[in-house]
């Protein structure tokens, strides 16, 4: 974290590029969403600005509808404006100079490692090819099997745009969709609920557990964080669908009224999506408190470390539950698997944890002050925004001059990183001096 890249012209950190990178390409994307070629209707700079933002950070909250606020060369631009957020633009930059057949300097390889959050440069360049050709396989896949549903709806032209708009929306996270009440419409469609739900698990999974998934087919061989990830995203999904049909099933409003088929469905899809995907195919203002609650946990958490997903990251929650059980048996090291979890990474996860926190109560402290709108909702919005989620209960383009510029930069910090953002603004510096212990008393 405190390797610097030691240029003429360039003294930056590795946070501070990767955080000065996003803030560029926002900055660009709302000059083209500016465009009248861009857009149906008047847009304000905010709007827009919140709007590239929200695509960018692959979070998927929108002030005006997507779907009609924006012509297709408007659409075009937020499709590619996801790719680059989710992806990363730097693996755009690597892929550029390997297409163009030249070396990827070290300049490259520390940033590719602060991006991806490796502990190491070995192999970054492979993985960085292997995220993208499977990231460019999934979404073309996904598009043909979603064309069988919407090129009969929409003709063919539009058929595959539509497609092709949420297969690259849907792996990156992103919850961008070009209908108004996002995928209600499909709420009980099995081809819909499973080719998106499975663009977005995958796509949140996170990079290193997929590379490792692909060149190595067998437990005993998998890394602990792959061990991790996997066992830990299978519980938390299956609790969060179980819940979601539990404290849903009798709400008319949402699932009540269904059938037994669409009551599975949309507890599938909805105990899901949370993990940063923001896809709804349920109104979550007609959501029970319960509910809200449930998802607003679920979003803290995120999905995977160097994924399209954000949040706190299942193996950062995780490592804390470990390190919580070894503390309450007397045990000073945190085991997994077999394997011991170095302190350090411990600590890590505990920053990440206080950190994010902390970042998110002062942003919803600063909307209960600034917003005249229902606590629940502003909470739950705020949660969505750090987590780069996406869903709303239906107050976004309520927010006012201040809200919004406040959601958008929970928005940021959520993508780039809470440590990125911290090491990018302080200097580390090693001790130079060894204090005696003290006691504080705890608890």
């Amino acid at each position: 974290m405190n390797l610097r890249l030691k240029l003429r012209d360039n003294p930056l950190s590795p946070p501070q590029i990767l955080a000065m990178g996003f803030f560029v390409i926002i900055t660009l994307g709302t000059l083209f969403l500016k465009l009248p070629i861009s857009r149906t209707m008047p847009l304000s700079w905010l709007d827009a600005f919140f709007t590239a933002t929200s695509a960018v950070t692959v979070t998927g909250l929108i002030v005006v509808d997507t779907g009609t606020a924006f012509t297709t060369f408007g659409q075009t631009v937020l499709m590619i404006l996801i790719q680059i957020g989710g992806l990363g633009f730097l693996t755009f930059a690597v892929m550029s100079i390997l297409f163009l057949g030249k070396k990827i300097r070290l300049k490259e390889r520390l940033l590719m490692q602060e991006a991806l959050n490796q502990n190491s440069m070995g192999g970054i360049i492979r993985l960085i090819r292997t995220l993208f050709y499977f990231a460019v396989t999934m979404e073309l896949i996904a598009t043909a099997l979603l064309s069988i549903r919407w090129i009969p709806e929409f003709g063919v032209g539009r058929g595959i745009f539509i497609s092709l708009f949420h297969a690259i929306s849907s792996f990156n996270n992103a919850g961008f969709s070009l209908f108004s009440d996002s995928l209600s419409h499909y709420v009980a469609d099995p081809l819909i609920n499973i080719v998106i739900t499975l663009l977005f698990v995958s796509g949140g999974i996170g990079f290193t557990v997929i590379y490792e998934l692909m060149h190595k087919r067998k437990w005993r061989t998998w890394t602990l964080h792959t061990k991790v990830m996997l066992l830990g995203t299978f519980l938390i999904n299956v609790f969060a669908v179980l819940s979601f049909f539990i404290l849903e099933v009798n709400n008319p409003n949402t699932i009540g009224d269904l059938s037994l088929d669409g009551q599975i469905w949309g507890s599938f899809f909805q105990g899901l999506t949370p993990r940063t995907a923001g896809f709804n195919s349920l109104d979550y203002s007609q959501m029970n408190p319960s509910t809200l609650m449930l998802t607003i946990f679920l979003m803290f958490i995120g999905g995977g470390s160097a994924s399209t997903a954000s949040g706190i990251k299942v193996t950062t929650l995780i490592i804390i539950i470990l390190a919580v059980v070894a503390y309450l048996r007397g045990n000073s090291q945190v085991f997994a698997f077999r394997q011991r979890i170095d302190t350090e990474v411990v600590i890590r996860s505990l920053s990440i944890i206080v950190i994010s926190f902390f970042i998110v109560f002062i942003a919803i402290f600063i909307l209960a002050v600034t917003e005249d709108l229902p606590m629940m909702s502003v909470v739950f919005e705020a949660f969505s925004a750090f987590g780069t989620v996406g869903l709303s209960t239906g107050i976004t383009d309520q927010l006012s001059v201040i809200g919004k510029p406040v959601i958008m930069l929970l928005m940021f910090i959520g993508r780039v990183g809470p440590l990125t953002i911290a090491f990018s603004l302080a200097r580390s510096q090693p001790p130079r001096i060894s204090y005696p212990k003290g006691e504080i008393f705890t608890g």
